[in-house]
C-alpha cells in the first residue's frame, strides 16, 4: 500500500466531506450482476473501461484554457488572476486518424491515485489510473451545425474528468459539451504550462467555504461563456438550448447561474441542494436523485414544491451519475474494491444501466427544449 502524506489527508478530509462521505451513505455487500473485467495486463496494473457512447456520431474534443482578468485567484491569490480549464467534447464529422483521449493526464493520474483511497475507498496501488481512454479523440473535425451547448460542472472537490463518459455520450448524440474544472478545489488540474495543480482546501467546509465554491464556480462557468472562441469552427451553440448541468455541489452552481444569467436556458441538477438561494421558477428544471444518497433529507427539504422534472434512481448512490458508474463494479468484479465501497459509491443495483438512465434522461429533457418556450418550466412530477 501506498504511504500518504498527512497533507494528502487532509486533502481527503475535505473532499470526502464535500462528495459526501459514502460512509454515510447505504453500504450493503449485496453483489452486481457480472461485470467484464477491464485488461489487467498493463505494466501499471489494471486498466479501467469507460462505456462507448450510444449515439450515431463519432465524437472529438479539445482542451482548453481561460484566463478571467477580472478575477484574483480565490483559493490561492499569490497565483494571480483566475485560470480555468475545460475540455469541449462534440460531435465529429470524422474520426480517422485522431487518437482517443486519455482521461487523465499522467500528472492528473499521479495526483488521482494518490487520493483514491483515502477519499473514496478506491485502491491504492494496482491500478492504472491513467491508462483509462475517453472515447473522444483529440483535435478531430467537428460536425458543422447548430447544437445544443451543456455546461458540466463536477461533484465539490472532483475533477471534470469525472464526467468524460456522459460527456461523450451526450456528444454523440449531437449535443456539445464543456467539462468546466474548478481549480483550487478540484482534485487536481493540469494547467496549460503542464503544472498539476492540487486541491489546496483543508477540513470540512463551512457554509462561507462552500458559498465560496458555489460562487466560483457561478462565475468560472459565466466566463466560459463570455468565450465564443472555445468551440471549433462550425459548431454553433443553439441559444434555445444552452443546459447547465452539475453534479452536486455543481447542480447548486448551475442552478445559481441559471437564475442570474439569461443565457443559460435550463438546468439538470444532479443530486445537488437547491437551499443557498430560492430557486426562481423561470428556467425548465431537471431533478435526478438516489435512493442511497446520505443527504437525501437535506435534498428532499431543498426540493420541496418545486416544478421539475423528476427522477429517483433505485438502488444506486450518489456517484452513479460519475465515472465511477462504469469503474468501481469492474473494480470489484476484479476484487480491487469491497463490496461496501462499491454500495457506498455507487450503488448495489446495476450501475451500467442506472447511468444509461441518466443519459437518457438528460437527452430527452434537452430534446424537449427544441419545441416549447425558453422559459416554460418543466412538468410537475
Amino acid at each position: 500500500m501506498n504511504t500518504f502524506s498527512r497533507r494528502t489527508f487532509a486533502k481527503a478530509a475535505l473532499l470526502g466531506t464535500v462528495s459526501t462521505a459514502f460512509a454515510a451513505s447505504r453500504a450493503s455487500a449485496s453483489e452486481t450482476a457480472p461485470v467484464p473485467p477491464a485488461p489487467v495486463g498493463a505494466p501499471n496494473g489494471f486498466v479501467p473501461v469507460l462505456p462507448a457512447p450510444t449515439g450515431p456520431y463519432p465524437v472529438g474534443t479539445v482542451r482548453r484554457a481561460f484566463t478571467d482578468p477580472s478575477r484574483t485567484d480565490p483559493w490561492d491569490p499569490a497565483l494571480g488572476l483566475r485560470q480555468v480549464v475545460v475540455d469541449v467534447v462534440y460531435p465529429a464529422r470524422t474520426v480517422r486518424g485522431f487518437r482517443r483521449v486519455p482521461q487523465l493526464t499522467p500528472g492528473e493520474a499521479r495526483v488521482f491515485a494518490e487520493l483514491a483511497f483515502p477519499v473514496r475507498g478506491l485502491p491504492a496501488a494496482g491500478v492504472d489510473w491513467g491508462g483509462a481512454l475517453t472515447h473522444a479523440h483529440a483535435g478531430a473535425p467537428p460536425l458543422p451545425g447548430r447544437r445544443p451547448l451543456v455546461l458540466y460542472t463536477p461533484g465539490g472537490g472532483d475533477a471534470r474528468t469525472l464526467g468524460t463518459g456522459l460527456a461523450a455520450d451526450l456528444a454523440s448524440h449531437g449535443a456539445v459539451v464543456v467539462l468546466v474544472d474548478h481549480p483550487g478545489e478540484a482534485s487536481q488540474v493540469e494547467l496549460p504550462d503542464g503544472t498539476v495543480r492540487e486541491t489546496v482546501l483543508y477540513g470540512p467546509p463551512d457554509p462561507a467555504t462552500f458559498r465560496t465554491m458555489v460562487e466560483t464556480r457561478v462565475a468560472d462557468l459565466r466566463l466560459v461563456l463570455d468565450r465564443p472562441g472555445a468551440l471549433p469552427p462550425g459548431l454553433v451553440p443553439d441559444p434555445a438550448r444552452v443546459l447547465a448541468c452539475g453534479h452536486s455541489a455543481g447542480g447548486t452552481a448551475a442552478a445559481l447561474l441559471a437564475a442570474r444569467d439569461p443565457r443559460v436556458r435550463a438546468v439538470a441538477n444532479l443530486e445537488g441542494y437547491l437551499d443557498l438561494e430560492p430557486w426562481p421558477g423561470h428556467r425548465p428544471l431537471l431533478l435526478m436523485r438516489t435512493d442511497g444518497f446520505g443527504g437525501a433529507e437535506r435534498i428532499e427539504r431543498s426540493w420541496a414544491g418545486l416544478r421539475a422534472r423528476r427522477r429517483t434512481l433505485r438502488a444506486a448512490n450518489h456517484w452513479v451519475f460519475t465515472d465511477h458508474a462504469a469503474v468501481v463494479p469492474q473494480l470489484h468484479a476484479a476484487g480491487l474494491v469491497t463490496g461496501a465501497v462499491r454500495d457506498g459509491l455507487v450503488g448495489p443495483g446495476d450501475a451500467a444501466a442506472t447511468a444509461a438512465a441518466v443519459g437518457r434522461g438528460l437527452r430527452d429533457f434537452l430534446a424537449a427544449l427544441r419545441t416549447g418556450p425558453a422559459r416554460r418550466p418543466g412538468p410537475a412530477q
